[in-house]
């Protein structure tokens, strides 16, 4: 890991406050032309990619994963793993149902005003797989859309080369109320979702996280369907004192880089003394890490250590960089939290570590990346549902509020608008 000593030296940090999207053109192009050839071929292209990328036998298989698999995969994983799944499906449940907003009316005499909260009417959901399967990114995405109400919950993953998904995925998507399931990944993945197939029926929205081709997609489809949020690389910020136990620092970092070569692991630290016992419990924990080598290169490439002269200086960064995971690890955690105004999730002291709320907490782990939590938000029940406005004038009314409204349409030059409210008072 790098160690940037901002003590002195602000402008030390400024190209991690930096943030700004980067254009891949090859990978751009490239999504661009899988969706090109979905919208325009469908089953066709899909079958093609599929057969390139991931199954060849696909042809023999079919892109829908049966309903009974997914309820015959609980069989499968075993107690163990259920037990666990359906312990995170309750607190992920339980915290979501407080997210569900009601609808509300304001009525005054001559004027009834009304938001109406609806469901989406059908999504779809993107788990990815490759490096490592996830059905905790299935109970995320698939939990908040049930608890809203949502009726059809599509969800997409990759298959392994015999046209499997890992049974501990699907009895995730059992448990969650997936309605159908589908063998692909990919940018055709969300194009398949986006445009709809003759085997696949387009949704109203697409949430999830991938690799880059999904995300460069997920963007190139955006005002077609909706989308949660463009994810980049995931990432995590430990805040450490000199009280801070290094070895659990280090087996955080570790934890997050693990997800693949571009995480990024950072640690702000006012507690210089910490930072070579941090590196050594690194090289020391990595020796058995299983996902070594994808953390190793993680923590090398974007790993960083930056030094800062106390708490207030280590907010102002947090701050700055909004980061996606943030976790906490001073004498006086709850008050160092209170000052941080931008972050995916908070993880308060110690024993609030990541990977429990990536699993099992309840708040949702699909979070905002690269700075984005400055203005958004982690994925919730409100990102499966729409609001509309009602409204509601009576006659008298319209003769106290009208003249107004025409005065304000013929300042716009909209005189239509304004003929459209005289001719409620000439013509009685």
């Amino acid at each position: 890991m790098r160690i940037l000593d901002a003590r002195n030296n602000p402008e030390a940090v400024r190209q991690l406050i930096v943030r700004r999207w980067e254009s891949n053109r090859p990978v751009e192009e490239r999504a661009a032309e899988i969706l090109g050839k979905v919208a325009k071929e469908g089953d066709a292209a899909l079958l093609d990619y599929t057969r390139q990328y991931d199954c060849p036998g696909i042809d023999g298989i079919g892109l829908r994963v049966p309903d009974h698999d997914l309820e015959n995969a609980r069989s499968a994983v075993g107690r163990k793993f259920l037990k666990a799944l359906r312990e995170a499906r309750k607190n992920i449940v339980r915290f979501h149902k407080n997210q569900l907003p009601k609808s509300w009316a304001v009525k005054k005499k001559g004027i009834t005003l009304q938001q109406r909260f609806l469901p989406l009417d059908r999504v779809g959901i993107y788990v990815p797989g490759g490096k490592a399967a996830y059905p905790s990114t299935v109970l995320m995405n698939a939990l908040p859309a049930r608890i809203a109400g949502v009726r059809e919950i599509v969800m997409v993953t990759p298959c392994n080369a015999d046209g499997m998904i890992k049974p501990e995925v699907l009895a995730a998507a059992f448990e969650s109320g997936v309605t159908e399931v589908y063998r692909i990944g990919g940018a055709q993945a969300i194009a398949a979702l986006a445009f709809g197939t003759e085997t696949i029926a387009p949704v109203d929205k697409i949430t999830g996280p991938g690799n880059a081709y999904v995300a460069a997609a997920k963007k190139m489809v955006f005002g077609r369907v909706g989308i949660d949020m463009i994810a980049g690389p995931t990432e995590v910020v430990i805040v450490a004192d000199a009280t801070a136990n290094p070895a659990f620092i280090a087996a955080d970092l570790i934890a997050q880089a693990e997800h693949d070569e571009s995480a990024t692991p950072m640690v702000i630290t006012f507690a210089p003394a910490i930072v070579q016992e941090i590196e050594l419990q690194i090289n020391l924990q990595l020796e058995d890490a299983p996902r070594r080598d994808i953390a190793r290169k993680a923590l090398d490439g974007q790993g960083v250590i930056v030094i800062v002269a106390g708490e207030k200086e280590a907010v102002e960064v947090v701050n700055d960089l909004a980061p996606e995971h943030l976790e906490i690890m001073v004498k006086h955690p709850r008050r160092c939290a209170a000052l941080v105004s931008k972050a995916g999730s908070i993880f308060i002291g110690e024993w609030s570590t990541e990977a429990l709320g990536d699993y099992v907490a309840g708040p949702n782990h699909t979070l905002p990346t690269l700075g984005t939590a400055r203005f958004s938000s982690p994925l919730g029940v409100y990102d499966f549902m729409r609001f509309t406005n009602v409204i509601e004038i009576s006659r008298r009314m319209h003769g106290k509020l009208g003249p107004h409204a025409e005065v304000l349409a013929e300042a716009e030059g909209l005189y239509g608008h304004a003929a459209s409210l005289r001719i409620r008072r000439v013509k009685k």
